[in-house]
């Protein structure tokens, strides 16, 4: 018998990147009387790694809760970037609705559509919360307008339609019902979330049925099984079976069971469902997986993820520096830590290959991997990667290729140079609009392979002002040749130590990447040639010395600072025959073929092949 637990809610958060979605939660938190009177406390407590924190985004979802006049609220951060989709997707079957965030100058924002898509698909209602309201241009009627528009353009229901409106500003920790008046403290928003979103619908006396919807890990405790009971209880020692996604039942047996109370677990001795839990004691266990009672088994329906669109191969380092920076660098280690990725990743996948230490590594996008890279080297792995490239389908004896919808803002003098960088990248212009600031929104269908290394040419074409966002649109008939680099490779000539005088001679060929006194090796990416092909040159010749040059004259060179290349940069960089070389201290690119004379060999031959194909034609 199903009834209401009307002592919980359970409620994601979603929103664009920096529209102030972890601030809010802190705001929350704090109002709640979560922490201590003498407790320090950080800034954006929700983003708890180092590279959320860096990068000013949420990668992973996690569980906070508070209590509000008796009631707990769970609640989950949810990533706001359409590459962390597989985290959005099993987040939405732990709660019944969803705060909206959206910025009172912005309004909704393409990256918002996607993770309230996914929301509504599943029927959850919505409460909207325009923030940062003290903006001096803030435009509260337009952003409400324009939000509603998007719930109607994704299909929401008359209901869903009908949602309220709170209005804060998450810095001061306010929140209002109406935009004239600013308020003092969250109590109106607490009380719309008690008051419009529902309660959990549960089956308190039916066998036990629990999803895991994440997975932690303690050093301690084991393998942690984050996830919401649908039915029944959840007691400590308790004998259980798991089901996986497969139908498979084994038996285990529940060791602890905690709640979220703030920033902690809460270890319980039971808890009833509608209640997200982290239960330990099942080492096996994966997402998407059942917890159930072992006399009436009932699985509850299994988390679907989209499939991945962009696909890298890892590879042990195959560098003349390789295992001088890195603590890991075997292919047993590569493999070992790539796989126990899958266990929390639910929207990776992995793929051995013939060759023992190179494995496919597909994710929802480039920053999807880019994330995984950084987060190895942080632990002390040593790998190389190769360009990213998307994953086609066969459909019909049609080959098929990933789209993306993509959002461009840009200032109007710079939109004739993007319009034509998109059209040489095969992307097919929806909608145009000119904003009232001399800004032109963009609206563009492009091929996913279209954009791999568009981000950077982007930025340069538009003075770092251009602002691009892109979403998964789904697989169409292949879009034809397209070219996505323009310029070659400087390659170094030797093995050795740069020089000023080796470089000095270098710049004129084309932007340099490293600066004197650097480790490099033969065919070594130093730089970016100014034509279309790969030149080699000398980095670490020095100046013949005779008795009119003195050995100081070398200090008088004066060189350009180098590029400062970025993960990102260096894997948008990347040509097909290149790799890069990922350690801990240092981001490396390479050509695949080292040899000097052996490239220009492979060249000559490739070359002949083209004519003769182009001749039989």
């Amino acid at each position: 018998m199903t009834t209401l637990r009307n002592d919980i809610r359970n409620i994601a958060i979603i929103a664009h990147v920096d529209h102030g979605k972890t601030t809010l939660v802190d705001a929350m938190l704090k109002q709640s009387h979560i922490f201590r009177d003498n407790q320090v406390i950080v800034e954006r407590v929700m983003d708890s790694n180092d590279l959320e924190r860096e990068r000013g985004i949420t990668i992973l979802a996690k569980n906070t809760a508070i209590t509000y006049k008796g009631l707990k609220i769970n609640i989950v951060d949810t990533p706001g970037h359409a590459d962390f989709g597989g985290e959005v997707e099993r987040v939405m079957n732990m709660v019944e609705g969803v705060l909206l965030l959206v910025d009172a100058v912005d309004g909704p924002m393409p990256q918002t559509r996607f993770v309230l898509r996914k929301a509504l698909e599943m029927g959850h209602k919505a409460i909207v919360v325009i923030n940062k309201v003290d903006r001096p241009n803030a435009r509260l009627n337009h952003v409400a307008n324009a939000t509603f528009d998007l719930f109607i353009d994704l299909g929401a229901t008359d209901d869903q339609a009908e949602f309220p409106i709170v209005y804060t500003n998450a810095i001061l920790g306010n929140a209002s019902l109406t935009p004239i008046s600013e308020g003092t403290d969250l109590q109106p928003l607490f009380e719309t979330i008690v008051n419009y979103l529902p309660a959990p619908t549960i089956e308190p006396d039916a066998p036990t049925q629990m999803l895991v919807s994440t997975l932690a890990y303690d050093d301690y405790k084991g393998r942690i099984a984050i996830g919401r009971i649908f039915a029944g209880k959840i007691r400590r020692a308790q004998e259980v079976v798991r089901i996986a996604t497969d139908g498979k039942i084994t038996s285990g047996k529940i060791a602890q069971v905690f709640v979220h109370q703030g920033l902690d677990r809460i270890e319980v001795g039971e808890a009833d469902a509608g209640e997200i839990v982290a239960v330990t004691g099942l080492p096996e266990i994966f997402i998407g997986e059942t917890i159930a009672d072992p006399i009436e088994p009932k699985a509850l329906p299994p988390i679907r993820v989209e499939e991945p669109t962009v696909r890298m191969s890892f590879g042990v380092n195959t560098s003349p520096l390789s295992g001088k920076e890195g603590t890991w660098s075997t292919s047993r280690k590569l493999r070992e830590r790539l796989f126990k990725e899958l266990e929390s990743n639910v929207s990776l996948r992995v793929a051995e290959t013939e060759q023992p230490d190179v494995f496919i590594v597909s994710g929802r996008g480039e920053l999807h991997l880019a994330i995984l890279i950084e987060t190895m080297r942080r632990e002390g792995y040593e790998f190389e990667v190769a360009k990213p490239e998307v994953i086609y389908h066969e459909k019909d004896g049609q080959t098929l290729e990933p789209f993306e919808e993509c959002y461009i803002e840009v200032a109007e003098p710079y939109m004739g140079a993007v319009v034509e960088m998109l059209g040489t990248r095969r992307g097919m212009m929806t909608d145009v609009r000119h904003g009232d600031d001399g800004t032109v929104y963009l609206k563009y269908t492009v091929p996913t392979r279209g954009l791999l290394g568009f981000r950077s040419a982007f930025l340069t074409a538009t003075r770092g002002t251009g602002v691009i966002h892109a979403l998964f649109a789904g697989y169409f008939p292949l879009a034809g040749e397209m070219s996505t680099r323009e310029h070659g490779s400087l390659v170094s000539w030797e093995t050795g130590l740069t020089t000023n005088y080796g470089l000095n001679n270098g710049e004129g060929r084309g932007n340099l990447f490293i600066g004197p006194g650097v480790d490099v090796y033969e065919g070594m990416v130093i730089g970016q040639h100014i034509r279309d092909t790969d030149l080699a040159i000398n980095v670490c010749k020095k100046k013949h010395l005779t008795n009119m040059r003195a050995s100081t004259g070398d200090i008088a060179v004066r060189l350009t600072p180098p590029r400062n290349m970025s993960l990102d940069d260096c894997i948008e960089y990347l040509a097909a025959d290149e790799l890069l070389e990922v350690t801990p201290l240092s981001l490396r690119l390479r050509k695949r073929l080292l040899d000097t004379e052996e490239r220009r060999k492979l060249t000559r031959r490739e070359d002949k092949e083209e004519e003769a194909a182009a001749a039989s034609r």
